[in-house]
């Protein structure tokens, strides 16, 4: 009687990932071609020719037997083969490249990546951040701005329709004037639209998509207002929020941005009056990063902040 082999089966029945994937510059270069939507950005990028880009796309359909691609007089789009493809790709170079970035710098801890804009940043997370730190120890986070590309999640403002990533809605917001308790009781109160076009306004630049400047304030609230006054013109909201702080005039308050500051008094609302944008916070998980584990943990922190029901 003889006994089975133990050895395992011979070179034509394994399949490695040579054997599988025939070229590693296929999937680089697709990827490339798949985030920029351009062969030719994407030429660009890697240093070759848009040949040599076009040539390893078309390995790669070859071996798939499928398209994917939609080639259109101006453009391309992917196809449902296409973006199952990139949907795996992308995350797994994100992963390699950040692992290559954790291991030259000497760390292969665990790193959540969120990106937001600088003022939910300093208003929002940072405030709130050792209390995090408190219930999830083994959560390491590193914070970057909204044009950073390698991320883990990322805080949006808009309708949260967006197609480099799921989206999930965090909460609304109201928007309100505030100021310094020192400043209101130094000046009259404005109580009407009319009293605030001649108040003291500090002003930030609308640097996102649906966010509201004094102008577009009085105008959701059906005001056209005539030549504001501007105390101070800043770039960044949370440099408003410092000013209004300090006392320089009245600044809006988002009020899922300034409600810590309101509960500690350092802020407070100037009227009643108050606008809800039709737009709202959202968590993006960009395509290809998995939404599992801590970024879950992180989207329920940054929705469960405690705060009451606005007014």
């Amino acid at each position: 009687m003889s006994i089975p082999s133990l050895q395992p089966p011979g070179p034509r029945r394994i399949k490695g990932y040579r054997r599988l994937i025939p070229s590693m510059t296929a999937l680089l270069e697709f990827e490339a071609v798949a985030r920029l939507s351009s062969f030719t950005l994407a030429a660009q990028e890697l240093g070759v020719t848009q040949a040599a880009v076009s040539k390893q796309v078309k390995l790669l359909e070859d071996t798939l037997n499928a398209r994917l691609f939609h080639r259109l007089h101006r453009s391309i789009k992917l196809t449902t083969e296409g973006y199952a493809l990139y949907a795996v790709v992308a995350e797994s170079m994100q992963r390699i490249a950040g692992t290559f970035d954790k291991i030259a710098e000497g760390t292969t801890e665990q790193e959540l990546v969120l990106a937001s804009t600088s003022a939910f940043s300093q208003l929002r997370i940072l405030p709130r951040l050792t209390a995090l730190r408190q219930a999830q120890p083994d959560l390491h986070l590193r914070l970057v701005s909204t044009q950073h590309h390698d991320v883990d999640l990322a805080v949006r403002f808009g309708t949260g329709r967006w197609d480099d990533g799921t989206s999930t809605l965090l909460f609304d917001e109201e928007v309100f004037p505030v100021c310094s308790p020192a400043w209101l009781a130094s000046h009259p109160a404005p109580h009407t639209e009319q009293d605030l076009h001649h108040a003291p306004l500090i002003d930030s630049d609308a640097t996102l998509e649906g966010w509201i400047t004094w102008n577009s304030w009085f105008r959701a609230l059906g005001e056209a207002p005539p030549r504001l006054t501007y105390q101070l013109r800043c770039s960044h909201y949370s440099d408003a929020v410092q000013a209004a702080m300090q006392g320089h005039g009245i600044a809006l308050g988002w009020g899922r941005l300034v409600h810590h500051l309101l509960e500690s008094g350092e802020l407070v609302r100037v009227t009643p009056l108050v606008v809800k944008p039709k737009d709202a916070y959202y968590v993006v998980v960009p395509t290809g990063r998995s939404s599992s584990g801590f970024v879950q943990i992180l989207t329920q922190w940054l929705r469960q902040d405690g705060t009451r029901e606005f007014a």
